[in-house]
């Protein structure tokens, strides 16, 4: 049994100063399927389309009939685990930290072996489930898990690798205010966050969510995404003490293009949405990428709140989608940048939410705790995109699909 991770004891400065590293990162081009699935925490291989077979490793031919039609699919993740090793000695700097090392081999149900990293709580021999997850160099690797749940699984170094588990971390909520936060706050303190930091702009002003804040234990602090100056403070004072952020800024207003009369409501979404969370990266990622090598209480995770309207464009929220697709798209070049410290960046898609800005929207709406579950569910897979919401979902699937269909159905193109 996995013995329960202990709150980290002060620093000693004396002590050497981890280095952040990653594992080794290369991979071929058919191998970045599973890094597809890996960031959304799905267990796909590569199945070929005329003889059926299952296969792995990835590769660019059938391994039985050579044909080149492999998509990718959702397989059973279950197996025996036929051999095992444990690694002791290496000259790879990221894993010489991290020594013992359980590696084997198991067998998948669906046919083909796989070499592993192997949980601390699988038995030799056992049946054992697997999962598709992101290592710190952002690429998919195997992980093998006993077949049932055992006491403080999470807290296996294996798996706290290779997740962004909030237990024994310190989260910032960037915006109080936000109808989500109480719900954002409570979901993780009872997931274990060591302290919670709440940002709010204008903190004279009274609001209505204050005493679930502070109900949950929470430290409201200044932040304001839209000035740089609140920034630099907040990160003078916090930078070093954050592990997870969780950026919920939004400012949102109906209407489209030609249905305003000036720019104001869609520069003010520009400035807060997009500008917003540059600025945010600008001030706190440096200090979070310097500590995602500080063990227990390590960086782990930056967490972004879009629309899934980031994806396709919803005419009558026309400003308000294009900054979320600003947004994504600044997201997409911080986890490039995040890479190489191995900070997580994750991107929560959600629908119209049950709020006074989405009233004229029919059913389904996504209420704050149903986000606050997925973003709890995702900081412990480790997931790079969580989709909340039906209507998320059904735009995600949609995308996949054909990305000028779903314009012309999101327009109102088609039937």
């Amino acid at each position: 049994m996995t013995d329960p991770i202990q709150p980290p004891p002060k620093k000693n400065p004396l002590n050497r100063s981890w280095v952040s590293t990653i594992p080794p990162a290369a991979r071929s081009r058919a191998a970045l399927g599973l890094t597809a699935a890996a960031a959304e925490g799905r267990f796909m291989l590569q199945v070929c389309a005329d003889c059926g077979a299952t296969q792995y490793p990835p590769r660019d031919a059938c391994h039985k009939c050579l044909s080149i039609d492999l998509p990718w699919q959702d397989i059973i993740p279950t197996g025996e685990l036929l051999a095992e090793t444990t690694i002791r000695a290496t000259t790879d700097i990221y894993f010489r930290d991290r020594l013992p090392w359980r590696a084997g081999t198991v067998r998948l149900d669906a046919g083909p072996p796989m070499i592993c990293h192997i949980h601390g709580d699988v038995k030799p021999y056992a049946r054992v489930r697997l999962i598709n997850r992101l290592d710190r160099s952002g690429q998919g690797v195997i992980l093998a898990l006993p077949e049932k749940d055992t006491p403080n699984m999470a807290d296996d170094p294996h798996l706290r690798a290779i997740s962004s588990d909030p237990s024994h971390r310190r989260v910032l909520i960037v915006d109080g205010r936000n109808p989500n936060t109480p719900d954002f706050a409570k979901a993780l303190k009872d997931a274990g966050a060591a302290m919670i930091l709440i940002g709010l702009s204008e903190d004279w002003l009274p609001f209505q969510g204050r005493k679930a804040l502070e109900d949950v234990g929470a430290q409201i602090i200044p932040l304001d995404v839209t000035d740089t100056k609140s920034l630099q403070r907040l990160a003078g004072e916090f930078g070093g003490k954050i592990d997870i952020l969780i950026n919920n800024a939004r400012y949102i207003r109906p209407g489209g293009v030609i249905d305003r009369t000036d720019t104001n409501l869609a520069a003010r979404e520009l400035e807060v949405n997009a500008l917003g969370l540059m600025r945010l990266a600008q001030a706190l990622g440096p200090a979070m990428c310097s500590r995602t090598a500080d063990g227990t209480n390590s960086a782990v995770a930056w967490v972004n709140i879009l629309s899934a309207w980031a994806l396709a464009n919803e005419p009558s929220f026309g400003s308000f989608a294009a900054s979320q697709a600003a947004a994504l798209s600044l997201s997409q070049s911080l986890r490039a940048e995040f890479r190489a410290s191995g900070l997580r960046l994750m991107n929560v898609f959600v629908g119209p939410t049950d709020d006074e800005w989405h009233q004229p929207l029919p059913p389904p709406k996504v209420t704050p705790a149903a986000i606050a579950r997925d973003v709890v569910r995702g900081l412990h897979g480790g997931f790079e995109d969580v989709f909340c919401g039906d209507v998320a979902k059904d735009l995600n699937e949609r995308f996949r699909r054909n990305p000028k269909v779903l314009e012309r159905e999101m327009t109102g193109g088609g039937v």
